[in-house]
């Protein structure tokens, strides 16, 4: 997969960049390179990958997020450096955040990814 990682304004909107840590969508990219069905997407002023058309992972600022369905998103944020998703001011269910902090290991950042992955996977695909 090569996405390109540098993104662009949108129009209308002067000097404005869409922000997000490049380090962790590179290594994001590499664990998705050659996973069947994903696309990388702007969107949240950050960066998502949608798999089969419904979105999975994305990383806004310098969190990773994981759409991972409701009972996961509730088990997950007892956990150091989770949370739930909020980019705008409202609780997005089935979505959680995981803080750069907790993805300092390749391992963490596969085991977020993976579990993501397992959820989307099993949603009907969009056009």
């Amino acid at each position: 997969m090569t996405a390109s990682l540098r993104i662009a304004p949108r129009r209308g909107v002067a000097n404005k960049r869409r922000l997000y840590d490049p380090g962790l969508a590179a290594r994001l990219e590499d664990i998705l390179a050659g996973c069947p069905g994903f696309r990388p997407r702007t969107m949240f002023g950050g960066i998502c990958w949608m798999l089969n058309g419904n979105m999975c992972v994305g990383i806004h600022k310098d969190w990773l997020i994981i759409r991972v369905g409701e009972a996961a998103a509730a088990s997950l944020a007892a956990e150091r450096h989770v949370k739930p998703m909020d980019v705008t001011g409202k609780v997005m269910r089935g979505w959680a955040m995981v803080s750069v902090e907790g993805l300092a290991e390749d391992a963490e950042l596969k085991r977020f990814t993976a579990l993501a992955i397992g959820f989307v996977s099993l949603l009907p695909a969009k056009g």
